[in-house]
């Protein structure tokens, strides 16, 4: 059946439709991003990591650095300016302090905020320390 916008069809909403899908193809993003994390040395330590300052995509580690990673999905980044808001780099740091300090293991390594971006125009890009709040 076809979607109608903002209706019920097949009971479920066209928004709902494409929030699944959005859903979905942030999944394939993260995992794409995980797998180029894998390739330069990282170990995954953790998947959308839930604090109560918000949401983390990835956690990974190498070496002495533990790097809290964002992952952005778009069509096209040529036409996207900043895909990271100042914002959103405030919360992710904050996120990443609440998981570090809980975390014995690593509380003496480096933090590093990434980014990893996905776009089916091109191969994903590693940043990182892209994301440090400026004050």
């Amino acid at each position: 059946m076809a979607l109608v916008s903002g209706k019920k069809v097949d009971g479920r909403s066209a928004n709902s439709q494409r929030r699944r899908i959005s859903e979905k193809r942030g999944r394939w993003a993260e995992w794409l991003a995980a797998g180029l994390l894998i390739c330069k040395g990282y170990q995954i330590l953790s998947r959308r990591v839930k604090t109560p300052f918000g949401e983390i995509d990835l956690i990974a580690h190498r070496g002495h650095r533990v790097a809290f990673v964002e992952v952005k999905y778009r069509k096209d980044f040529a036409s996207d300016t900043q895909p990271i808001t100042r914002r959103q780099s405030e919360r992710i740091a904050k996120a990443a302090d609440y998981w570090l300090w809980r975390q014995k293991n690593f509380r003496d390594h480096r933090m590093g905020l990434d980014c990893v971006l996905i776009s089916p125009a091109g191969l994903p890009r590693h940043i990182p320390d892209a994301l440090q709040p400026t004050t």
